[in-house]
């Protein structure tokens, strides 16, 4: 099986996920420089059904939090059901210390 590959294509303010050449995943952003909106999940048809929107928002989420400087807000409904799911990720959303 192929390795899964992400990446953070700054240019294109999306976060990629591939498998091998093929791109399976994208996750769309908008940073402000204090915030980080998870704007658009989207895994390409023929790729769906395996879990990669997850893998993609997870690994977003680690790289937005490893900065140290951002929060996030879902705006993308992937992305809020996501969080939801993960409680224990809710740290890094926007608002959260307020809570």
């Amino acid at each position: 099986m192929t390795e899964l590959t992400f990446t953070n294509d700054k240019a294109a303010s999306r976060y990629e996920l591939r498998r091998g050449d093929d791109l399976v995943s994208v996750l769309d952003y908008r940073d402000n420089g204090r915030t980080v909106a998870l704007t658009r999940a989207f895994t390409n048809p023929a790729h769906r059904g395996h879990g990669y929107a997850a893998i993609v928002t997870e690994r977003a989420v680690d790289d937005i939090e490893a900065a140290g400087d951002r929060t996030v807000l879902p705006v993308c409904w992937y992305v809020a059901e996501w969080f939801d799911q993960h409680p224990e990720r809710a740290g890094v959303l926007e608002g959260a210390a307020a809570r």
